[in-house]
């Protein structure tokens, strides 16, 4: 069993990596509706990060390995951006989603780690929801190669154990 403490550490790693990918790659994107999404994207979800280190006070936590290098694989394979949007509303955002669960139904946090889990998972619901809306634009990408490395990024976190999630703790 994972401390509280541990858990709320863990959850912050996946969010701070997220921001981290995020507002690196942001600027270097080519389609300017994906690079605004982009960006919008990583101040949400950087303030998130940034209500968890509130709560946990000083926190070093190293990106999350696996998460890290599927956002920097969405990003180097599709330069418009449309990878790195779909790897957070169909790959990462579930699965960080199913971590947010996972952590209240531990029953061992404190009301202000719920309410900062309750914040993350509107967050993270209303990005996805954002990237929908800026998607459906756009014609759906039909090529067989982008299709295959978009489901590379699924398979690479099934084959690292994150077939459903990032776990609540290291």
């Amino acid at each position: 069993m994972t401390s509280s403490r541990d858990t709320m550490a863990h959850l912050f790693s996946c969010f701070d990596t997220t921001y981290l990918v995020l507002g690196e790659s942001a600027p270097t994107l080519t389609n300017d509706a994906y690079v605004v999404r982009t960006y919008e994207m990583a101040r949400a979800v950087g303030e998130v990060a940034l209500c968890f280190r509130e709560y946990l006070g000083e926190v070093s936590s190293p990106p999350l390995p696996a998460l890290e290098d599927v956002l920097r694989r969405a990003v180097e394979s599709d330069d418009s951006g449309a990878m790195v949007l779909f790897a957070m509303a169909m790959v990462v955002g579930p699965r960080v989603l199913v971590s947010l669960l996972d952590a209240r139904s531990e029953g061992t946090l404190d009301e202000s780690a719920l309410e900062v889990l309750d914040l993350a998972s509107r967050v993270l619901v209303r990005e996805i929801r954002a990237v929908g809306d800026v998607a459906q634009r756009f014609a759906p990408i039909e090529d067989p190669n982008w299709q295959e490395r978009a489901h590379s990024l699924s398979t690479t976190l099934d084959a690292t154990g994150n077939a459903e999630s990032f776990g609540i703790s290291r």
